[in-house]
C-alpha cells in the first residue's frame, strides 16, 4: 500500500513538473500573439478530502496560466481563473495521482 502511494507522489511531481514547463511556454506564446482570453471555469473534483482538494488548488496555482479562486469542499467544485479556455480535465490532469497519493 505504502510502496503504491510512494509510485503516485513521483508520479504527480513528474507530471506537475512537466505541466509547469509546458504551461510557461504555452502562456509566453500566447502573450506574444495576443490570443488571451481570460474566463473563470468551475471545475469539478472527485477528491474528497480537504487536503487533496488543497493540494490540487495549490498544484492548479502553479501552473502559469492558472489560478485558483475558492475551493468548494462539500460540494467538490473549485473555482479557477485561466487566461484561455480550455477542457476542465486539461486543467487538473494531475488529479489522479493526487487521489492515488492520499485518498
Amino acid at each position: 500500500m505504502i510502496i503504491k502511494r510512494i509510485a503516485y507522489a513521483v508520479c504527480y511531481i513528474v507530471v506537475l513538473v512537466y505541466n509547469i514547463i509546458l504551461s510557461a511556454i504555452s502562456v509566453a506564446v500566447l502573450c506574444i500573439s495576443g490570443k488571451i482570453d481570460p474566463t473563470i471555469m468551475e471545475i469539478d473534483t472527485v477528491l474528497k478530502k480537504e487536503v487533496s482538494q488543497t493540494l490540487l488548488a495549490n498544484s492548479i496555482t502553479l501552473t502559469p496560466g492558472t489560478l485558483t479562486i475558492d475551493i468548494d469542499h462539500p460540494n467538490q467544485k473549485m473555482k479557477v481563473a485561466v487566461i484561455t479556455k480550455r477542457a476542465p480535465r486539461r486543467v487538473i490532469p494531475f488529479e489522479k495521482f493526487i487521489k492515488g497519493m492520499l485518498e
